[in-house]
This record gives C-alpha cells, sequence and structure tokens, in this order.
C-alpha cells in the first residue's frame, strides 16, 4: 500500500495543480521554520511565528495526506 500511495503522489505532483500547490506552500513553510530554527535567539514574535508556522504546515500536510486518500478511494473502486 505505502507504494500505492507513493505512486499516486507522484501522479498528483504531476497533474494536479491544486496538490501542486499544497505541496509548494509546505515546503515554504519548511524553509521558513528552517531559517528560524537557526536563529541563536528568538524573540517572543518569532516563537509565535514558529507556532503559526508548524500549524500551517500541518494543515497543509492534511489537505495533502486528503488529496492522496481520496485518490486511492477513487483507484480501489474502479
Amino acid at each position: 500500500m505505502p507504494t500505492l500511495s507513493r505512486e499516486i503522489r507522484e501522479q498528483l505532483l504531476t497533474y494536479d495543480e491544486e496538490f501542486q500547490k499544497l505541496v509548494e506552500k509546505h515546503s515554504e513553510y519548511e524553509a521558513q521554520l528552517k531559517q528560524l530554527s537557526q536563529e541563536s535567539y528568538l524573540n517572543l514574535e518569532d516563537l509565535q511565528q514558529q507556532v503559526t508556522l508548524k500549524k500551517l504546515k500541518l494543515r497543509v500536510k492534511d489537505a495533502m495526506e486528503r488529496h492522496i486518500a481520496e485518490r486511492l478511494r477513487a483507484t480501489s473502486s474502479r
């Protein structure tokens, strides 16, 4: 099953514009978090931004997983 999920993810990356945007957003949030984690000191605003970015990244990942699950259901019902 993980292989099928990986194949579906690759198909979605190739053909689904919405999925591509989600992956792009996820990468942006990851890059911002990585940049914050490299700071030697995080003030309160930075810490709040870090929490917000983690939540946004998780929401995007959940949306990506929903796309994959929907495609898996569609594939298995054929």
